[in-house]
This record gives structure tokens, sequence and C-alpha cells, in this order.
């Protein structure tokens, strides 16, 4: 039980960043982007970066819910969905991240 109500206070930053980043904020919290240097960053798009990212954060905010409430409901299916929805989220960021030139201008 008490996993759990950790995982759910767990989720609360992730909402807020999420909430920053969807707003088009924020891009010095993605990691890689913010070590480039002001040329590199001035050749991608910084608001679609960070809405894209917030709404990836917002699915594995989702994730953490389903397995804390697997926990909680002691519903082992939920476990399973949550890990499912975390990791083809993570695939799919680092697939769609790496191939083409997105979110260059």
């Amino acid at each position: 039980m008490t996993g759990a109500a950790i995982n759910l206070l767990l989720v609360i930053p992730f909402l807020v960043l999420a909430f920053f980043l969807s707003r088009g904020k924020g891009a010095f919290l993605i990691a890689g982007y913010n070590t480039m240097p002001k040329e590199e960053k001035a050749k991608y798009d910084e608001v679609a970066l960070c809405k894209f990212m917030g709404k990836i954060l917002y699915g594995i905010s989702l994730s953490m819910v389903l397995l804390s409430l697997s926990e909680w409901l002691a519903i082992p299916a939920l476990l399973w969905v949550g890990i499912a929805l975390m990791t083809g989220l993570i695939i799919f960021t680092l697939v769609y991240l790496n191939t083409g030139n997105r979110f260059k201008k």
C-alpha cells in the first residue's frame, strides 16, 4: 500500500513538468538540448520540441498511475499495461526523435 502511495506522489512532479513543457517552455529541462551550444539550439524549433516532450511526460505519468493502481487494487493486468505503455512510449520517443529532422527549423 505504501509503495502505491509513493508512486502516486512521484507522479505529481512529472505532471508539473509535463504541464510546463506542454506550454512550450522549459527547454533547459531536456537532456542533450540544454548542453548544445547556442548556434546548434538556434537550428531547432524549441517550442515544438517542448510540446512533444510534454505529451510524452503525460503518457509516462499515466503509466505510473497504472503501476500504482495495480498495486493498490491488486490487479496484475494493470501492471503489465503500465509497463507496456511506458516501454512503448520510450521506444517510440527514441525512434521518433532520432529519425528525420522533425524539430529542425
